[in-house]
């Protein structure tokens, strides 16, 4: 949203992000088939909590951070959070 991207398609959305080097982080699961190109130099941590709360997402995410940042300071392009 902040990028003005809020209404394009999923795949613009990981252009940009290839683009930029950037990490997308999303629920769809979309992105893991456009995560697929080993060229590519986006990364994905693809949330597989189902729906929940925010608080309990963030806890998830603050929880699972340490793993999550090692992944990705590592060889690995997509990371699964459940």
């Amino acid at each position: 949203m902040d990028l003005g991207l809020g209404s394009v398609s999923d795949s613009v959305i990981w252009h940009y992000a290839n683009q930029n080097e950037l990490i997308v982080i999303s629920k769809d699961e979309d992105f893991l088939y456009l995560a697929t190109k080993a060229e590519d130099k986006a990364r994905l941590v693809w949330v597989r909590l189902g729906n929940c709360r925010n608080h309990v997402l963030l806890a998830t995410f603050e929880r699972s951070w340490p793993r999550i940042e090692a992944l990705l300071n590592g060889e690995d392009r997509v990371i699964e959070l459940r």
